[in-house]
C-alpha cells in the first residue's frame, strides 16, 4: 500500500483537530474570562531507509540518509493565558486582575476552583458568588444595608452603611498563582482546576509577588483575536484540502498500479 496514503490521513486529522479548536475559539469570543487555546503538533516517526553518514560502498561517508515521515500527531492543545481586553460597567461586583492570578471559588463538595471570570454577584445571605452561585473563596460576606461597595486594587473589600460616614472593610479577595498556568485543566464554566503540571495554587493579596492587582467597575472580555483565528482557519481548511488532495493522488497512482496487470 502506498505510504502516502496513511500519511496524509493523518495531517488530514490533525488539521480537523485544529479546526476544532479555533472553532471552539470564535466561539467564546464574547466569553467573559475566556483564554484562547491554540493546537500544537509534532512529526511523527521516520522510516530510515539509509542513516545519515554510513559509509558508501567506495568508503566516503554519505552526507545525508533517506528518511520518509509518516505523517503528523496532535500533542497539546494550550491554553494562552494573555490578558484579554477590559469593558467598563460600573457595576461594583464586576472585578478583574490586571496581570497574574485567578480567583478562588468553592464548590459545594469543598473543591476549590479557579477562574479569571470577575462577574460576581450577591446570594441570598449576602456572599459574594459567581453566576454559577459558587462563593469566593475566602469568603466574602455584605451586610444587607450596605449602600456602596468598595474594591481596592489590594484585595480589600470595604462597604458604607447608613449612618455612617466611613467604610467599613469586611473582607479580603485574595488572588491565586501558578507556576504552570497553561497545565490547569479546564472545567468548563470558565473554571480551571489545579494538576500535577500546574502545580499548587499559591494565594496572598493581589499586587503580592508577581500577582496582578484587583480593579473593580471591569470585565475581563476574551482574549480571542477574531481576525488571527479567522486566518488560522483559513490556513487549516487549505492544508485540510492539500491532504486530501495527497490522498487523492495516492489513490490515483494505485488505480494506475492495479491496471498494469490488465
Amino acid at each position: 500500500m502506498i505510504r502516502s496514503l496513511f500519511t496524509a490521513a493523518t495531517g488530514m486529522q490533525a488539521q480537523q483537530m485544529n479546526v476544532d479548536v479555533i472553532s471552539n475559539n470564535i466561539a467564546n469570543v464574547n466569553t467573559v474570562g475566556f483564554k484562547r487555546s491554540r493546537a500544537d503538533f509534532q512529526d511523527l516517526m521516520y522510516q530510515t531507509l539509509r542513516a545519515p553518514g554510513v559509509p558508501s560502498a567506495e568508503g566516503i561517508q554519505v552526507p545525508s540518509g533517506i528518511q520518509i515521515g509518516l505523517g503528523v500527531k496532535p500533542v497539546a492543545v494550550q491554553k494562552l493565558f494573555t490578558q484579554g481586553d477590559f469593558s467598563v460597567t460600573n457595576n461594583d461586583l464586576d472585578l478583574v486582575i490586571e496581570g497574574d492570578g485567578f480567583f478562588q471559588l468553592a464548590k459545594p463538595d469543598g473543591t476549590l476552583v479557579y477562574t479569571r471570570a470577575g462577574a460576581f454577584k450577591l446570594d441570598k445571605d449576602g456572599r459574594v458568588v459567581n453566576s454559577d452561585g459558587l462563593p469566593m473563596e475566602p469568603a466574602i460576606q455584605i451586610p444587607a444595608n450596605a449602600t456602596k461597595i468598595t474594591v481596592g486594587t489590594d484585595g480589600q473589600v470595604a462597604v458604607l452603611q447608613p449612618g455612617t460616614t466611613a467604610p467599613s472593610n469586611v473582607g479580603q479577595i485574595q488572588v491565586a498563582r501558578f507556576v504552570n498556568n497553561s497545565g490547569l485543566q479546564a472545567l468548563g464554566k470558565n473554571l480551571f482546576l489545579p494538576t500535577d503540571a500546574s502545580g499548587d495554587a499559591a494565594m496572598d493579596n493581589p499586587g503580592v509577588d508577581g500577582r496582578g492587582t484587583t480593579n473593580q467597575g471591569f470585565l475581563e472580555m476574551s482574549n480571542v483575536n477574531v481576525v488571527e483565528e479567522l486566518a488560522n482557519l483559513i490556513t487549516a481548511q487549505r492544508a485540510f484540502d492539500l491532504n486530501s488532495k495527497a490522498v487523492q493522488a495516492s489513490d490515483e497512482m494505485l488505480q494506475t498500479t492495479s491496471a498494469l496487470k490488465r
